[in-house]
Parts: structure tokens; C-alpha cells; sequence
């Protein structure tokens, strides 16, 4: 288990990645259908993975361990529209042995309002859908902070 002072530095750490709303989003009024939400979390707990160096597709191919979501909280607090410029802001919330729960919040660009906010909670599974612990390569990949980002390749 980490330290008091290491979890809490790990929580406050957040990814941001950006998604722009698109037509297929929204319902009949321009507002976004409200299971895009979750979409938008798991494209910023797939970015905060990638940004640690991993992505799921590591752990399933070379470890035969998955992330599974075993719940999912979202509270609407404005309404998203067609072409609204979204912030998706992830941390985590909690890395035990065989879980880990994400956080999040997406915010409209134009104005800083949060929109949503919420949680998943993940179980560690093997393939067969058995609990098992998180390898430790992910652990302490996920208690590290963000990668350097790649330099660019000017040939």
C-alpha cells in the first residue's frame, strides 16, 4: 500500500485530453445523449494509461490482466452541445491491490464550466473473469506521474 503522502500527491495528479462534440453525439435538441459521457471517460482513462507509457492492450496481450468496470457514476451539471470543445481532466481516486477507481471531469473550453463529473471502479480480472492483483509494472505505472511526451521527428 503507498504511503499518506504519496497517495494524496498521486490523486491530485490529473491528465487532460480534449474532445470536440460531434453531430452523432447529441439528441434531436443539440444536446449531448448522456451515455457519451461514459465514452468520454474511457477515452481519458485510455489517455491517462498511454500517458504513463501503457495502454490496456499491453495488459491484456502480454499480461492476461483487465481493467473491467465494475461501476460507473455520472452527475450532469450543464449541458454539452453540438461542436462544444470538451476538457476530459482524469485522475485517480484509489489504487488498491486489485482495483482501481478513476475520476473525472469534463469541461466546456469556451467557458471552464464543469459539465460532468464522475467515477468507475475497476476490478483486476484474468482472462476467465477471476479477481486477480494488478501486475506490478501497471501499479507502479499508474502511481507515477505523466511520461515525457515524445520528442517530434523533424527528418
Amino acid at each position: 500500500m503507498m504511503e499518506p503522502a504519496e497517495a494524496d500527491a498521486l490523486f491530485d495528479e490529473w491528465h487532460e485530453t480534449s474532445v470536440r462534440v460531434r453531430y452523432a453525439e447529441t439528441d434531436r435538441m443539440g444536446v449531448v445523449y448522456h451515455a457519451n459521457y461514459l465514452v468520454w471517460f474511457e477515452i481519458g482513462r485510455t489517455e491517462f494509461c498511454r500517458a504513463r507509457g501503457f495502454a490496456y492492450k499491453d495488459m491484456e496481450e502480454n499480461d492476461n490482466a483487465y481493467l473491467v468496470v465494475a461501476e460507473s457514476y455520472c452527475r450532469y451539471k450543464a449541458p454539452a452541445l453540438y461542436d462544444d470543445e470538451l476538457i476530459i481532466r482524469t485522475h485517480i481516486t484509489e489504487l488498491r491491490r486489485r482495483s482501481v477507481r478513476f475520476g473525472y471531469e469534463i469541461l466546456r473550453l469556451t467557458d471552464a464550466v464543469i459539465i460532468a463529473e464522475g467515477e468507475t471502479g475497476h476490478v483486476v480480472t484474468d482472462p476467465a473473469g477471476r479477481v486477480i492483483s494488478m501486475p506490478e509494472s501497471y501499479r507502479l505505472a499508474l502511481s507515477s506521474p505523466p511520461l515525457p511526451p515524445a520528442p517530434l521527428n523533424d527528418d
